[in-house]
Formats: C-alpha cells, structure tokens, sequence
C-alpha cells in the first residue's frame, strides 16, 4: 500500500447522469468507522445505488450535493450522498434510510 491513501481509490463508477462517482479507501473507513458503521462491508451495494439507482435528488441545502436513492426492500433504502466538483463526484457519506429527503427529484425525468 503506498504512503498516499488520498489517492488510493477504493471504487469509481459511472451514474445515469454522466459523470463518475469515487471515493478512496481512507474516507470510506472514516465513513464506516465513524459516520455510518452499518455500512462497513456493503460497498457493492454503494457502486449498485450509484450506477443504477432508484432516483436521484438535488439537495435543498446544497445544489452541487446529489442524494442517490436505491430501493433494499419495502420503505428501505440505501442512499449514496455525491459532491459535484468541476463536473466529477465524490462521496460524501451514505447510509440505510427509511425516507427520501425532500429535493428537486433530478433522475429519472
């Protein structure tokens, strides 16, 4: 592993909307380790909410903040928070919900 985990990516993947979503090993244990632990070991179900979501919502608060939304079973979802960065997408954080946030709906129109 090298010194630099910032530039380690643990995935990348495409979305609906034409740009590509990533985030790198380090942040992804923040994440599980600190933000949502009951994420810890469902990246695959991450890169399926990214490429082929549900839906996708703009955020109220932040219009470069993207919430995508995929269904795991009757009102449960996964959803996947994207940063938009000079037309590339990052992960902000993700979690198991029981609602969609309120937000212009982006995806599908």
């Amino acid at each position: 592993m090298s010194d630099s985990s910032e530039s380690d990516p643990l995935f990348d993947v495409s979305t609906p909307l034409g740009f590509s979503a990533r985030v790198t090993r380090s942040y992804w244990e923040l994440i599980v380790t600190i933000k949502h632990p009951v994420m810890a070991g469902r990246e695959e179900d991450v890169k399926q909410t990214l490429r082929n979501p549900d839906e996708v919502r703009q955020s109220k608060s932040d219009d470069q903040v993207l919430l995508f939304y995929r269904a795991e079973r009757d009102k449960r979802w996964v959803c996947a928070v994207i940063r938009r960065l000079n037309g590339e997408g990052f992960l902000i954080t993700t979690y198991p919900t029981d609602a969609i946030k309120e937000g212009v709906q982006i995806w599908p129109t």
